[in-house]
């Protein structure tokens, strides 16, 4: 093996070995963002108090993040805006566009604050 050989055989190990751990944090971001949300979102849903179950809960559906967030309309917090924010996080991340990853997190986390 010529060392241009070596060389390329070297920089496309590196180049595979990088490109995991650069969406590895997005991912990463993205976890933990949604960690976050849904602990706002649980805690926005507690301080109603009591509420009438809605037609899903009376079918045994269990509630998700995103019904908890339309359901008890964020006290001025728009939860769903958040969710959506993160649901095109990890659409940029799927694709590899990292920055797209990046701004839409930071988006989800403005929200938050």
């Amino acid at each position: 093996m010529t060392s241009i050989a070596k060389y390329s055989a070297a920089l496309f190990a590196l180049l595979c070995a990088t490109m995991p751990a650069r969406s590895g944090t997005c991912t990463d971001d993205i976890a933990h963002t949604q960690a976050q949300l849904d602990l706002a979102i649980e805690k926005d849903a507690g301080s109603h108090g009591w509420q009438p179950e809605s037609l899903s809960a009376l079918r045994g559906h269990q509630p998700t993040p995103r019904s908890l967030a339309e359901a008890a309309g964020g006290n001025g917090v728009d939860f769903t805006d958040a969710l959506d924010a993160l649901d095109r996080a990890r659409t940029a991340n799927r694709g590899g566009d990292i920055a797209a990853c990046g701004r839409e997190i930071a988006h989800a986390r403005a929200i938050l604050r």
